[in-house]
């Protein structure tokens, strides 16, 4: 995928410049509806499980959902690949007007200053993925520590006489997904504009091409392994061979599968889809700190030269023509 995605870089900017580059970007998010209907589509066949199991329905139902949770986990990475590599396209787009606002002729990685910036924007994607999965896992103990409260307190809810107090599980993710994304919204937010006032826009140009370069990567890992644990999870209902030897569900490997899962669930469904609002957000931010950067050098802060040609025609007594050019030149003008 990485090398189609150079490939489709190369070949629109080759053909077009950068004006190739954004209509590639605008061809691949002219996909949206089609990404949005294979994202759909694996959490309803999970939906769709959970409710079989709850309804207490027979097992071969079960079965079948998980055969279609599976292939939506694999139709899911699918859709996140493209959804990536679009944001690949469109924050390329972004940072070539953020280098024309901000009037850099070029970034030079051999600057130590620059190249700083380029390790430190390399790194913040791991940043951010890291808040984001413990962000999920606070999350999900916090409401396995209610759904525990409510069975010690609340008898009769296994056996369907008492109502759970679902509104209280709700709330629980609902608030931890607003209070526990701050920290990354901030990182997101206020590092662009840190290091663009306090280094000049070379270096943030710099940091974008880090973000944007490991961004991409981590979108793709993330997306493409969470869905590659949570199936291996799933095989285990039909059984897996190894070493010759059958092993099914609440066997040991299957446990280590449900735990490998713990950390594919927040990779596939929070951490990897994360990565393209990671590089777009961080490039916009920059494209708008970016005239406050230029410190009168970029093509809206500079000043235009205009030339103007006045050009007289005589006329001799035996009809040879003369040309004379005056040249005005006009400085200064906003």
């Amino acid at each position: 995928p990485i090398l189609v995605l150079a490939a489709g870089i190369y070949g629109s900017f080759y053909f077009a410049g950068f004006y190739g580059v954004a209509i590639a970007a605008a061809g691949m998010m002219a996909t949206t509806a089609m990404q949005l209907s294979i994202d759909a589509f694996g959490p309803i066949a999970d939906n769709a499980g959970g409710i079989a199991e709850m309804s207490g329905l027979p097992p071969e139902v079960r079965d079948r959902t998980d055969n279609l949770d599976a292939v939506g986990n694999t139709t899911a990475a699918t859709g996140k690949g493209f959804a990536i590599a679009s944001a690949a396209l469109t924050s390329l787009a972004l940072f070539a007007a953020f280098v024309g606002v901000a009037g850099i002729n070029a970034i030079d990685i051999y600057k130590a200053d620059v190249l700083a910036g380029l390790f430190v924007g390399g790194m913040i994607p791991f940043i951010f993925s890291s808040l984001c999965i413990s962000a999920v896992g606070r999350a999900a103990m916090d409401m396995v520590n209610e759904v525990r409260r409510q069975f010690r307190e609340i008898p009769g809810i296994m056996e369907y006489k008492a109502t759970p107090e679902y509104d209280k599980c709700v709330a629980i993710s609902t608030e931890a997904s607003i209070r526990e994304m701050m920290l990354p919204g901030a990182i997101a937010l206020i590092v662009p504009i840190i290091i663009g006032f306090s280094f000049g826009a070379e270096v943030l140009g710099g940091l974008l091409a880090g973000v944007t370069v490991s961004g991409v990567l981590m979108g793709m890992f993330q997306s493409n392994a969470g869905g590659a644990w949570d199936n291996a999870k799933k095989s285990f209902e039909k059984g897996v061979e190894i070493n010759g030897e059958m092993f099914y569900k609440k066997s040991e490997p299957h446990k280590a599968s449900v735990t490998g899962d713990t950390v594919g669930d927040p990779f596939k469904d929070t951490s990897g889809p994360s990565m393209n609002i990671l590089i777009k957000l961080m490039s916009i931010v920059s494209l708008i700190i970016a005239p406050h950067l230029s410190a009168g050098t970029s093509h809206i802060d500079g000043k235009m030269e205009v030339i103007r040609d006045i050009k007289t025609i005589s006329v001799d007594s035996i009809g040879n023509t003369t040309v004379d050019t005056i040249t005005n030149k006009i400085d200064s003008i906003n």
